[in-house]
């Protein structure tokens, strides 16, 4: 099967959050399943360094008169082994050539030509499913997030919808960020009038690519089975429930999973010590190391609670912050590294202050840092309002730090609570509280110092945690059921 992959990030050349994980991870995976999976990628600098050997293979008009070039390579980056992963890359120096972060301005403002930029991605991935590349033409396009989610839309009214369609998939990675612009930018787009209606991408006046690819893709996925079922519920539909629910036949939950070549501490080339579930004493060592780096007071016995995070409301910040006090006065300590809120980078950066030796804070992200932080972590803190899948409590699970969780989302399918009952069975990997308040939060904190005090109970619980397979062996095999039944 010939399947096009299409996101606007990839891991390890460009990645803002999560989305560049799956989507560095998930073409070699299909790869070792027997598809023929390629990606489609913008041209931004960092992608475009990447790439070796490239060769072009055709161009294309944008709607508002731009040329588009089309480059054909490899990553070396992103492949495995002999798993060699190509890509099309799309060369528009006027639309991508810019420093810094793939959507904002320096100010943190998204570039008001977004539209544009990712309406060429979407028109980009029908070409290549229509012959631009004479020498390949996808058989199904794979679409992630809304920057790929114009591509469905592009692909449903090609030729003005006369003869066979390619098939779609999207995959919503999160619902609250949707792509949404002004009804005046439509014109720019290239589709047909009819695509601005309530049964197209019109939300409220405005256009949505979220509701483009959700309206016309072939098929819907979500990133865990939980969210899936939450987001057609009128709570966690960020106002597309009823649209969903309408398409629910056509929607399913894959769960995501970690690239253990990169997320493995026996073998991760970014801690100083390595370790595994049956000698974890370079965690102790990776602990020490973190408390000096990070001004915090050096003890073994201080269990230390992290978080590595973009600084959104909806990861739980405010609880984490509300129940500061909970960690510091149990002797605990908290390390916490991103960036976003300025709010909440100001109310990290105060507390660390006020409270040196026990609570740190580093603002950005550092791929390097942030394995290190994992590795001597006790308790990865994800206490989120909602969370389509999240990466992060698998990392602590695989790093031996018990994920602290809200019961939502992919926290929910993937991190166990610790009671008797799970303690006896050997299925406890975490902590997980049901309601987003404080006190529900704090009790958590609570049962998290209870369990590190019974230190047997604590390792068998870490260990339990570090055993579990998130393989994205599984995950590519749902997709390829998937694709198989839409070819």
């Amino acid at each position: 099967m010939r399947i096009l992959q299409v996101s606007a990030e990839i891991f390890p050349l460009l990645k803002t959050g999560g989305l560049a994980d799956i989507a560095g991870a998930l073409p070699a995976a299909l790869l070792a399943q027997g598809c023929d999976a390629r990606v489609l990628l913008p041209g931004f600098p960092a992608i475009l360094a990447g790439l070796t050997d490239p060769v072009r293979v055709g161009s294309f008009g944008t709607p508002w008169g731009e040329s588009v070039e089309v480059l054909f390579g490899a990553l070396p980056a992103c492949s495995k082994g002999d798993l060699i992963v190509y890509a099309y890359v799309l060369v528009a120096p006027g639309l991508y050539d810019r420093p810094g972060n793939p959507y904002e301005d320096a100010n943190k403002h998204p570039y008001s030509d977004n539209h544009r930029r990712f309406a060429t991605l979407g028109w980009g991935a029908a070409h290549l499913a229509h012959g631009l590349d004479t020498h390949w033409s996808a058989e199904l396009v794979h679409c992630h997030d809304w920057h790929a989610a114009l591509a469905p839309a592009c692909l449903a009214v090609w030729n003005a919808g006369q003869g066979p369609r390619v098939p779609s998939i999207y995959t919503i990675h999160n619902l609250a960020y949707q792509g949404v612009f002004w009804p005046q930018n439509f014109g720019d787009l290239g589709l047909p009038g009819y695509v601005f209606s309530m049964q197209g991408m019109e939300y409220h006046g405005q256009i949505s690519f979220m509701k483009a690819g959700l309206s016309y893709a072939s098929h819907i996925t979500t990133v865990s089975p939980t969210y899936a079922r939450e987001i057609q519920t009128s709570e966690q539909g960020c106002g597309l429930d009823g649209l969903l629910r309408v398409r629910a036949s056509q929607l399913s939950g894959i769960l995501n999973a970690v690239d253990d070549s990169v997320w493995n501490p026996a073998t991760d080339s970014h801690l100083a010590h390595r370790y595994d579930v049956r000698n974890l004493t370079g965690k102790v060592r990776n602990k020490t190391d973190m408390q000096a780096t990070m001004g915090l007071t050096v003890d073994a016995d201080a269990p230390l609670f992290t978080v590595v995070s973009r600084l959104t409301e909806q990861k739980g910040l405010p609880l984490v912050l509300s129940g500061l006090d909970e960690i510091i006065s149990h002797g605990g300590q908290l390390l916490v590294l991103g960036n976003g809120d300025t709010q909440l980078e100001q109310a990290f950066t105060l507390q660390a202050k006020m409270h040196p030796l026990q609570v740190a804070f580093r603002k950005g992200y550092d791929e390097d840092f942030a394995h290190r932080v994992f590795a001597a972590s006790d308790v990865t803190l994800v206490p989120s309002r909602f969370e389509p899948c999240g990466l992060t409590q698998m990392y602590g699970l695989k790093y031996g730090s018990l994920p602290l969780v809200r019961r939502v989302g992919g926290l929910a399918d993937t991190v166990t609570d610790t009671d008797l009952e799970t303690l006896d069975d050997h299925s406890a990997t975490g902590f997980v509280f049901d309601d987003f308040e404080v006190g529900d939060y704090r009790r958590a904190i609570r049962r998290a110092f209870a369990l590190y005090r019974r230190r047997s109970d604590w390792n068998r619980v870490r260990q339990c945690g570090m055993r579990i397979a998130f393989d994205w062996a599984s995950a590519a095999q749902h997709y390829t059921n998937l694709y198989k039944s839409l070819i």
